[in-house]
């Protein structure tokens, strides 16, 4: 995916004149928040879950180094192999090379932010290895040549007419067929996949250092025939995908898929402990892990920004945002959209390329209310305008609004005056108590959003000095 982060303002006024885009978003977002509200409700002690799992994130990044070497060692202790890549060009050459020293010609994929981070498609392409997205969003988007908006929802910014209409042209469906039909041409397509591929590409939801155990939830049953049919299996993961102990997974998998879908449970979730043994009927003859940094050794060593790696990627944040609700994933240019990706993206890709999308917030604090592992987004979101400010990524024009009112803030004399103009001022800009001036360029953005109160007629300072009742 290509980095348009610096674009977000471009890319948020397309999107909001983007009819189809608004109406996919609107019926997504409602339906997760609706279902999130009533999943959550049939919990009694979801609180209490929150915190043990924000718990068990904080600790282990505490210590990621003994669990990290843990759970390598626990892997090769099972017969798998572990391989840690620095960066995304060294993940594309370990799979890369696996595939062509096994043969492979075909690898079939479960969803997996990490390799849309790091373009694993187009480097098996370019080596002659096809991909193929065996869950049905990520296959959609493969068709139509586009890229994920959301984290669990990959192709929620299209709508059901459009999907139709792309099945229509790529594969021959009716333009009358309907989602189930449509589904079905799909997964007919998809288990031809999984029956000639020679390697099986999965993400990892968690990773247990304790056993070497990978899980995976899902709903709809791609993972468990790519992890399990062909005879490699590659899982790619984040080095925050770490937890320490099998007996933390419950929790984990009890807030994953409230917070993510409104679901008490997923509908699937694959334990995978090393490649199969004798005894088993089914599973990888061979099992690689390969564990990923780019970048996020750096976030680790921000005692404030490291938070942010507790994040399970269930998408809750973006559900609930307003931003993102109004102009949806592609907008903030990168891989991890929404909340999340505001506060980890300048971690990952660097502040300056980033500079914008901690702005995109009104600051409400829903991402964090819903957050199921309690990452203070809004006050890291708030630490990153803070050093942005600080290294002069600031606008002119922002600067110098700032600067003037901390210069009459400490000046009463000035402050008083300027006050007293700017409510005669007001006089000529209000209308039925509010603020109008859509035409002067310094209020057009800020009233062209929002509802600004007209000034009282007296101030404060004013109604003290004659004494108030």
């Amino acid at each position: 995916m290509e980095i348009t982060t610096q674009e977000f303002k471009d890319n948020a006024k397309e999107a909001l004149k983007d009819t189809q885009l608004q109406t996919a978003l609107q019926r997504a977002t409602k339906s997760f928040t609706a279902r999130r509200k009533k999943a959550v409700e049939s919990l009694t002690n979801f609180e209490d879950l929150r915190d043990y799992c924000g718990a068990v994130k904080a600790h282990t990044l505490s210590y990621l180094d003994y669990y990290l070497e843990q759970l390598t060692e626990s892997v090769e202790k099972r017969g798998g192999h572990v391989h840690f890549a620095a960066d995304g060009d060294e993940v594309n050459k370990i799979v890369v090379a696996l595939a062509k020293e096994k043969n492979v010609k075909t690898a079939v994929k479960a969803k997996s932010m990490v390799s849309e981070e790091v373009h694993l498609n187009e480097a098996l392409e370019q080596n002659d290895i096809i991909p193929i997205e065996t869950d049905l969003g990520e296959y959609i988007l493969q068709i139509d040549e586009d890229v994920p908006s959301h984290i669990i929802a990959p192709v929620l910014h299209r709508t059901r007419e459009y999907i139709t209409k792309l099945f229509h042209e790529k594969l021959g469906t009716s333009l009358e067929a309907t989602p189930s039909q449509l589904t079905k041409v799909a997964r007919q397509i998809l288990r031809e996949g999984f029956l000639k591929a020679d390697m099986g590409i999965s993400g990892v939801n968690f990773a247990v250092a304790e056993t070497g155990t990978i899980a995976l939830v899902e709903n709809e049953g791609n993972i468990r025939f790519t992890t399990s049919l062909p005879r490699i299996h590659v899982a790619v993961m984040g080095l925050e995908k770490v937890i320490p102990r099998l007996k933390d997974l419950p929790a984990f998998l009890a807030v994953l898929p409230r917070s993510a879908t409104g679901q008490k449970a997923s509908s699937y979730v694959s334990v995978i402990t090393g490649p199969k043994r004798e005894e088993d009927p089914d599973g990888s003859e061979e099992f690689h892990l390969v564990i990923v940094d780019n970048g996020r050794s750096s976030v680790l060593a921000d005692p404030k920004l490291r938070e942010a790696l507790r994040c399970i990627r269930c998408g809750a944040c973006l559900n609930f945002c307003p931003v993102y609700q109004n102009v949806g994933g592609h907008a903030y240019g990168w891989v991890y959209p929404g909340p999340i990706g505001a506060i980890l993206d300048p971690g990952l890709l660097g502040l300056e390329q980033t500079k914008l999308l901690p702005q995109a917030s009104s600051l409400c604090g829903a991402c964090g209310e819903v957050c199921p592992v309690k990452i203070p987004i809004p006050d890291l979101l708030i630490e990153h305008r803070k050093r942005s400010v600080e290294r002069g990524f600031s606008p002119v024009a922002e600067k110098a609004g700032i600067g003037a009112f901390a210069f009459m803030a400490q000046h009463p004399t000035i402050w008083d005056v300027s006050t007293k103009v700017g409510r005669f001022g007001a006089k000529f800009l209000s209308k039925d108590g509010f603020m109008e001036g859509n035409w002067i360029p310094v209020l057009k953005e800020w009233l062209r959003e929002r509802d600004f109160a007209a000034p009282a007629k007296k101030s404060f300072r004013d109604m003290w000095k004659d004494g108030i009742e």
